[in-house]
């Protein structure tokens, strides 16, 4: 006969392996609100949308019913995307779910032309826009924005338009921190527009603190207009500038800037692909120029693959005739493009 003390110590084993088999086939379905929460503000938007918001009833409802995890909306990081998925229908799903509490909208290749009217009638009290890579009608849309205190610009060939970073300077008077970035400074000698046309405009952007033009075809007067009205920038980046020439008048009005970053200085820690200069007498422009327009791609090991698609077609729902139709929109196209 097994002695008393075996005995204890067999039913203590049984007892832990019994312990570890309820762990192991906890349901993750009935977590409680806040801890579904939790873990969904620990992930990136665009993956909320294809993968744990569509797990089940529960985490579907907590990702779409509470608009505090759609505050701040950061969509940045799937270039590898765009061809795949219907990012524009994702980023109005996600500036509705925040149920006008939208104060940071953060995305790239959006190409409706009605997107910011969209979310600047969804988001009245958006505080930080950035943009890159995107096709819109931006000086009409931007006079919706009055309360932005952070703009970025960045790959969007269509902001060029005449007077629009005036109508920008006008529009938003809390402006703080703005950003309008190119891949490549083109210096093109015949310019339909001048060069510091672009620059005129952001100097009417008087509460800047921080400041970055990259690749920017400004010259010394167009710096010296933004420097003599922007009097509070404490961070100033002009990297791949290369028509400002800092001479000692430059140098001086420069002085009270704290963080400074001139046209020659290191791209290293540049975020986005960094190309050669191009200007318009050279013997390879045409060829160089064409080889520019290519898309950008973050220079981040950060922005990987996100997203596995076959989430959405294998066993992601359990009764599809649940979903609303702002599901059914987004299955239908995954559907449509995995076949």
């Amino acid at each position: 006969m097994p002695s008393s003390s075996s005995s204890r110590r067999r039913r203590g084993r049984s007892g832990g392996r019994h312990a570890a088999d309820e762990t192991e086939t906890r349901n993750w379905a009935e977590l409680p609100l806040d801890a579904i929460l939790t873990i969904l503000h620990k992930l990136d938007h665009v993956d909320i949308l294809m993968g744990p918001g569509q797990v089940c009833r529960s985490w579907r409802g907590a990702a779409r019913d509470e608009p505090e995890l759609w505050r701040r909306i950061n969509m940045l990081g799937h270039a590898d995307l765009e061809n795949e998925v219907n990012l524009h229908g994702m980023a109005q799903a996600a500036v509705r779910r925040s149920a006008g509490r939208c104060e940071a909208f953060w995305g790239e290749y959006a190409r409706d032309h009605d997107f910011l009217f969209y979310l600047a009638d969804q988001a009245p009290s958006l505080k930080s826009l950035r943009l890159i890579s995107c096709y819109d009608r931006l000086t009409e849309a931007i006079m919706k924005f009055h309360l932005l205190e952070e703009l970025e610009l960045s790959l969007c060939p269509n902001v060029n338009d005449s007077g629009v970073f005036g109508v920008i300077g006008k529009a938003c008077p809390q402006l703080k921190r703005f950003r309008l970035s190119k891949d490549v400074f083109c210096d093109f000698e015949a310019s339909v527009y001048g060069k510091d046309e672009e620059a005129l405009g952001i100097a009417t952007m008087h509460e800047l603190r921080s400041l970055q033009l990259f690749g920017n075809i400004l010259t010394n007067k167009g710096l010296t207009a933004i420097l003599d009205n922007c009097r509070h920038v404490e961070s100033l980046d002009i990297r791949h500038c290369f028509n400002v020439t800092m001479d000692d008048a430059l140098r001086a009005k420069c002085a009270r800037i704290s963080t400074l970053m001139l046209p020659n200085d290191s791209a290293d820690d540049y975020d986005l692909v960094v190309k050669s200069p191009i200007r318009a007498d050279s013997e390879s422009f045409l060829h160089d120029y064409m080889g520019s327009c290519s898309d950008y791609e973050l220079g981040s090991e950060d922005y990987g693959d996100y997203c596995d698609l076959s989430r959405y077609l294998d066993g992601v729902y359990e009764d599809e005739d649940e979903l609303d139709e702002e599901g059914k929109m987004i299955l239908g196209g995954m559907r449509m493009f995995m076949k």
